[in-house]
């Protein structure tokens, strides 16, 4: 199976484009947190200035992107500045209600800062290593691109269908930005030592081969023994470089997994709590019920009731 499709279904990765720039020098904006998601943001003309809370910053010119993957705040600017305006402040100034562009100041259009500008989002309590591994920021150059011709062609489609404005092109655009989510991962591989093991563990002959049969059969009632029989690994050896690779044992990814399931499984389908317990492997629903109340601080029957 593909286990990073299997991954990123289970935490409901989203993409959802928020806005089009075009923004006039000087101009500023502090863009807010956001729980549960990362941010992009393209530039197709111009340039932007992008700085942290912890005073690091980048800068992007045509054809750079920046992905937040835990959309912590940050400011966009033309340069570097010490206060910039909420950007809620900013749409209520400029009358902006949801549609078309994002219009601040009045410039000359061939030299205003252009940018398509999205998010993802992950289901209310989504985790694993791979969204634990990736680093405050991934940047992806105009000579990334250059070297990535299926990135390159992704993103220079989800510009076309931005700037097009025809019936269906938000809704391209989003589906357009999931699978670019997906190649920033393999991309920024470079960026980060942490993101580059995660990943290089799907690729492993022995440790791949676990993961596909963890995600493939999870309410199997796997240990590190059987795991490693499987994979044909010595038990001791298995543990470490399955550790080693993803940040944690195997069956403390196997617990964790399983909740993940059981969270989409409330969400997504009618089943019983009783019915997802047994699909992710609990032997009693008072199991299931201490787990999932252990990690997300509810029980199961309750979380129901709340996005009922």
């Amino acid at each position: 199976m593909d286990v990073l499709n299997d991954i990123l279904d289970t935490l409901n990765l989203k993409g959802a484009l928020y806005f089009r720039t075009d923004f006039s020098n000087p101009w500023s904006v502090t863009v807010p947190d956001l729980n549960q998601a990362a941010r992009f943001h393209l530039v197709v003309q111009g340039h932007c200035h992008v700085q942290f809370p912890d005073r690091s910053a980048v800068d992007l010119g045509p054809g750079d992107l920046v992905l937040i993957p835990r959309g912590r705040q940050h400011v966009l600017a033309d340069s570097a500045c010490d206060t910039a305006p909420e950007l809620e402040t900013v749409l209520k100034d400029v009358g902006y209600r949801g549609d078309g562009v994002l219009v601040v100041g009045e410039g000359d259009p061939n030299a205003t800062t252009q940018m398509v500008c999205g998010h993802y989002t992950f289901r209310n309590g989504a985790d694993h290593p791979i969204l634990r591994a990736l680093p405050d920021h991934l940047v992806t150059s105009a000579s990334v691109r250059a070297r990535e011709p299926w990135l390159d062609e992704m993103l220079r489609l989800v510009v076309q269908r931005v700037f097009s404005e025809e019936m269906g092109s938000t809704a391209a655009v989003t589906r357009l930005s999931e699978i670019v989510f997906i190649e920033l991962l393999r991309v920024g591989i470079g960026q980060s030592e942490e993101l580059q093991m995660v990943l290089s563990a799907f690729r492993d002959r022995h440790i791949g081969r676990a993961l596909q049969l963890i995600h493939s059969r999870p309410a199997e009632p796997w240990t590190v023994e059987s795991l490693a029989s499987e994979v044909g690994m010595s038990r001791s050896r298995f543990a470490e470089r399955f550790s080693e690779l993803m940040g944690t044992g195997p069956m403390a990814y196997l617990s964790d997994w399983r909740l993940q399931k059981a969270l989409s499984l409330l969400d997504d389908c009618r089943c019983s709590v009783q019915q997802v317990a047994i699909q992710t492997g609990y032997q009693s629903p008072a199991a299931f019920s201490r787990a999932f109340s252990g990690k997300f601080g509810l029980p199961p029957t309750e979380y129901r009731r709340n996005i009922a």
